[in-house]
């Protein structure tokens, strides 16, 4: 799953992940968080309290067998090993090979596909650079909060703005999401961040591979299952 966007603003969907954390146990092996879980990550120190209770029921399925492993995306990137820690997570690299049921896959948050969205991936090499995290986590809490709050009504103004000169939102790099999958061998990619959820064949060397869409989180949500037999299916969680 990913592009939950959890904040103290939308406590319905804090609860739908609640209840799916607690029926984890015993019908969900892993669990792969890919990045914009939370709609903004100011530091592994925030205190705010509607994040307890969700470190609780993350901490209470990795006590009972479940294996969670979280990816950095685009809103919480600045989420450390402090927090991973106390909700019993693992950190991810950005790109993640691995074999889901026989099937060559990667699994990325995706924005780092987007690059035709230039002023997005300037950001985001801003972003990433450990000096400027150091420099901003240095920041007191409530600037932090301050901060947080410009930076998404700078990405909301800056989407409506591509909507007004283009007409639609910038998508990922076909080129970009082919290198990707070369890169890893992989022959399928799951990935978020574009909250376009759908499935699309990808053209690869010698064959052809697909690249699966993860939903955003709104009035539901959705986790993607990946069976033993490699085999995937969407479900709805619903309040």
């Amino acid at each position: 799953m990913s592009d939950l966007h959890l904040d103290a603003g939308r406590p319905e969907l804090t609860a739908i992940f609640q209840r799916f954390l607690a029926d984890c146990p015993g019908r969900v092996d892993e669990l792969f968080l890919l990045g914009d879980i939370f709609e903004a990550w100011i530091g592994d120190d925030d205190d705010a309290p509607w994040l307890v209770p969700v470190v609780d029921a993350l901490r209470r399925a990795g006590d009972a067998g479940v294996r969670i492993f979280f990816q950095h995306g685009n809103r919480d990137f600045l989420l450390g090993e402090a927090f991973a820690a106390r909700a019993g997570m693992i950190l991810l690299p950005e790109s993640l090979p691995l074999d889901l049921g026989g099937v060559a896959t990667v699994l990325c948050h995706g924005d780092a596909l987007c690059t035709d969205d230039l002023d997005y991936q300037a950001f985001r090499a801003r972003s990433r650079d450990p000096a400027w995290q150091a420099q901003i986590l240095a920041m007191p809490l409530e600037a932090r909060r301050g901060l947080a709050r410009q930076l998404r009504q700078e990405s909301m103004d800056g989407q409506q703005r591509r909507l007004a000169e283009d007409g639609v939102l910038t998508d990922v790099n076909e080129a970009a999401v082919r290198d990707c999958m070369h890169d890893h061998g992989a022959v399928r990619l799951i990935h978020g961040h574009t909250h376009r959820p759908a499935a699309h064949s990808v053209a690869l060397d010698g064959g052809s591979g697909e690249r699966v869409v993860l939903a955003d989180w709104r009035s539901e949500g959705e986790v993607l299952e990946v069976r033993p037999d490699g085999s995937f299916r969407r479900h709805m969680l619903r309040g």
